[in-house]
């Protein structure tokens, strides 16, 4: 199986299994397509473009996402002082609850995960895909 594969499956298991435990946890407007902008390291005090390249997605796209969460009570989008038409997304109460409620599951995941490979193999899994995260190739 190709690495792409290797790769996107489980982020996908991952992303199902976020919205989900969202979802029952009492943050159920939350759909599959906010994950683009509420993955690590979130959208806290970054701007729209960033967060467009940080998902590979248009500019357009990104601020539909950013409008939905708006509108949903989760971000903020405000002026940056100073710098014209700049914009800057923030996170509101109840989308920094969802923000933690999102690293409580995935620390149950690598839990999870730990015990189904042993301890010694998911940090070896860790700390080859450090080395990917922080690899040019994946610049």
């Amino acid at each position: 199986m190709l690495i792409g594969a290797l790769l996107r499956v489980p982020a996908q298991a991952i992303h199902r299994r976020l919205i989900k435990e969202l979802n029952a946890a009492g943050f159920d407007e939350l759909r599959l397509p906010h994950m683009a902008v509420l993955n690590f390291p979130g959208p806290d005090g970054v701007r729209p473009g960033t967060l467009a390249e940080r998902a590979g997605m248009s500019k357009q796209a990104i601020n539909q996402l950013l409008g939905s969460l708006e509108g949903l009570g989760y971000i903020v989008r405000s002026d940056v002082p100073d710098e014209g038409s700049a914009r800057v997304v923030h996170f509101t109460k109840r989308g920094r609850a969802a923000y933690s409620k999102i690293h409580d599951i995935l620390r149950d995941v690598e839990r999870e995960w730990s015990a189904e490979l042993g301890p010694k193999r998911f940090a070896q899994l860790k700390e080859l895909l450090s080395l990917v995260w922080e690899s040019p190739l994946i610049r």
